[in-house]
């Protein structure tokens, strides 16, 4: 990433180091350790350090607001937190909420951090004392690797188990179906706490590929972006489709660039058709393919390549087919298979299905179920599917409140939750509509001030901002005396989003 680079055999002993420090400064087997780090080798080499020594790693979001963090530490319990000085101010604000007390242990992977109320008790400047000789990790297949935070409804992050053979199940198809090799230069583009990260990192290595971080400031600068492609001569491409949206709008991607590039793959929401077409329109020489697949299926549970530029612009792209020891479900509200061509619930099964919530058997159980034939564990993903008569499976929408922005996946319920703690709003609500644009769904939110405030969305925007990260927050706002009720007295949902719609075409 940028002038940091480290070797595989750096990357080995330098973990089996930290490794060994980790476990001086009191990480034990299935000890948490939250790694508040920007995205970098270092922590890659932290990653690798805290499974050696037995640990289970918390990728956590620095840009998030203190008050969010606070809650995904306090879910999490973590022994140890690896940080750097651009995490300082956070940590900051988390030490005035008590955040930081003892026992949580602070490591900095750069010099001593000492601020006002914590400092660190070690870094990663102690590793030279300590062997690099290889670790021995009694770690089975079936413990955690990871805890991935995620948007919960009732504004509290919900932390999704994933083990090692969850990760290892999908690589090991990954790397076969895409025939990844030594030589490949692979992309690194999502954020270190985000899923999709996870295959990026642990497929490229596994084959000892490039894995080649991409700075998040390039996110802002479309051409940046392709000439990082370009110039590092990337095989392997893999985004949220928001992104791809993104440099197609700036058509920043010549006629037969990328020559480098084999394929491209994206995940974590719907790339519009226009959009497709665009890159294979200039990219012919590539193969393109469709991921599919919640945070609690580990990375994805289906996958589809595009074989030839889609004939039509509203021409829709499954999802495709399971992948390897995978199951894709379309099940009605009794758990029956429904027929080939009708809406139905999308529930995924098989290998890569997390054991659920961490320390919430509550949500576990709620999201988590036993197949029709009570073979195997099924987790209700909450989209709507179909099965075409090509026999591949087709994404229809949302069924709750749950939608995806900008590749992120958001509970609009914990943005209102966040809403509804202001005093100037008498009643909110959150709805997500189709932008037309590179975040996917727009968040909209409508309001109605309480008696005698003038509180205005730049407010609102402002307030919201101190609790939730910058992609949660609503793009459009409207301004109403009563929000719309439905025949039960409940707030028309349905009609709030025509509202938005309506305003968006005018």
């Amino acid at each position: 990433m940028g002038e940091e680079q480290a070797t595989y055999e750096e990357l080995e002993l330098e973990s089996n180091r930290l490794a060994r420090l980790l476990a001086e400064a009191g990480l034990r087997h299935g000890d948490r350790l939250c790694l508040a780090l920007p995205k970098s080798v270092t922590a890659i080499v932290a990653m690798h350090a805290t499974m050696k020594a037995g640990g289970v790693y918390v990728p956590i979001d620095i840009g998030s607001p203190a008050p969010r963090v606070a809650k995904i530490l306090a879910a999490a319990d973590p022994r140890i937190i690896l940080t750097a000085a651009a995490a300082a101010d956070l940590l900051d604000d988390l030490s005035k909420t008590g955040e930081l007390s003892s026992p949580v242990a602070i490591g900095s992977v750069e010099g001593p951090l000492e601020r006002e109320g914590w400092k660190s008790s070690f870094t990663c400047a102690d590793v030279a004392a300590f062997s690099a000789d290889h670790v021995p990790c009694s770690t089975g297949p079936d413990e955690a690797a990871h805890l991935l935070f995620t948007s919960g409804s009732t504004g509290t992050p919900k932390g999704v188990v994933i083990t090692h053979a969850n990760v290892l199940h999908f690589v090991d198809w990954a790397t076969s179906y895409f025939e990844t090799r030594d030589s490949d230069r692979i992309s690194g583009h999502p954020p270190l706490h985000f899923d999709l990260s996870t295959f990026d990192i642990y497929a490229t290595l596994s084959v000892g590929a490039e894995l080649h971080l991409v700075p998040p400031a390039l996110n802002l600068i479309p051409h940046k972006l392709a000439a990082f492609i370009r110039d590092n001569e990337l095989t392997q491409w893999f985004s949220v489709p928001s992104i791809m949206t993104y440099m197609a709008k700036f058509d920043v991607i010549r006629e037969g660039d990328f020559p480098a590039l084999e394929r491209i793959l994206w995940c974590g929401e719907v790339l519009p058709t226009p959009i497709l077409i665009h890159w294979m329109e200039r990219l012919p020489h590539a193969r393109f393919t469709n991921l599919y697949g919640p945070t609690e299926a580990t990375i994805a549970s289906s996958y589809y390549t595009v074989p030839d530029r889609p004939a039509t612009e509203t021409e829709p792209i499954p999802i495709g087919t399971p992948c390897a020891g995978e199951a894709l479900l379309v099940l009605d509200d009794k758990l029956t298979p429904v027929e080939t061509g009708e809406v139905g619930d999308l529930y995924i099964g098989g290998v890569g299905l997390s054991p659920g919530y961490w320390q919430d058997e509550e949500k576990t159980n709620a999201a988590f179920s036993s197949s029709p034939n009570g073979s195997e564990r099924i987790y209700r993903t909450g989209d709507l599917a179909k099965t075409g008569d090509d026999g591949l499976v087709y994404f229809l929408g949302r069924a709750d409140s749950q939608i995806k922005s900008r590749g992120y996946r958001i509970e609009l319920g914990e943005i209102e939750t966040a809403l509804n703690a202001i005093d100037e709003l008498r009643e909110c609500a959150v709805v997500g509509i189709e932008s037309g644009g590179f975040e996917g769904t727009a968040i909209c939110c409508a309001f109605a001030p309480a008696a005698g405030s003038e509180v205005q969305p730049p407010d609102l925007r402002e307030r919201l901002g101190v609790v939730l990260p910058t992609y949660m927050l609503p793009s459009k706002w409207l301004q109403l005396e009563v929000l719309p009720k439905n025949v039960n007295g409940k707030i028309d949902r349905k009609q709030l989003r025509e509202l938005f719609e309506a305003e968006q075409a005018a």
